[in-house]
């Protein structure tokens, strides 16, 4: 039986902050201009990104920047642009 390809969900704190600000995932829909509260739902799951629009969007309601909300995303994309950055310029 082959396993199914399954997605790492990426860490973030979304439903963190959400709490901090007393949100319901409804009310953060309802506030971001989304139809439902499906996208919130998968973006705190980590099934998801939100779009550049959103992030922004959400970190202005829940007062703190974007990659706070994805701290340990954020850190793992850094260390993987510091190794290529680092492979790219180590010749000269």
């Amino acid at each position: 039986m082959e396993k199914e390809n399954q997605l790492i969900p990426i860490t973030n704190r979304l439903r963190m902050f959400r709490k901090l600000r007393g949100y319901k995932q409804k009310e953060v829909a309802d506030i971001l201009g989304l139809y439902d509260a499906l996208p919130v739902r998968l973006w705190e799951q980590g099934k998801m990104l939100p779009n550049s629009q959103n992030l922004i969007k959400l970190s202005i309601l829940y007062r703190t920047y974007p990659n706070e909300l994805y701290a340990e995303y954020c850190m793992e994309l850094k260390r993987a642009l510091d190794v290529k950055e680092f492979n790219a310029f180590k010749n000269f």
